[in-house]
Formats: structure tokens, sequence, C-alpha cells
């Protein structure tokens, strides 16, 4: 289960305040940062790769095992 909220934090800690300054930073397609910041879609293994390299962030801390419940719904 992806949470956006570790994401948001590590980026507006490095000034990247908006998704579009998520973008820039990480190389990716605008609706794509959106879709990471609004919380919509979990990173790509490229996209967890640049989210590492950029903000040092590793993809262990981005996705998290869903719970019985989740995995369900």
């Amino acid at each position: 289960m992806y949470d956006r909220t570790a994401l948001r934090a590590v980026a507006r800690a490095k000034g990247d305040a908006r998704y579009v300054d998520l973008a820039d930073r990480l190389k990716v397609a605008p609706v794509t940062a959106w879709r990471l910041w609004t919380g919509k879609t979990a990173p790509s293994a490229r996209v967890a790769a640049a989210v590492e390299s950029a903000y040092g962030l590793p993809a262990s801390a981005l996705l998290k095992p869903a719970t019985p419940g989740e995995a369900a719904a």
C-alpha cells in the first residue's frame, strides 16, 4: 500500500511544495507526479528509485504491506 505522506514530507523538506516541483526533481511527467502527490497511484520501480536518489527515501518507506482487510478491498 502506498502512503504519500512520507514522500510529501521529504519533498517539502527539500523545498518542493507542489507536484510540479516533484515532477521536475524526479524527471517524470507532471501527471505522474500529480498521481504520486495525491496518492492516486503507487510509484513504479523506476520512480521509486528516482525518489530514493533525489530524496534519500527508500522504496520500503513508500510502500507498506497491506493489512488483510485492505488486501480484500
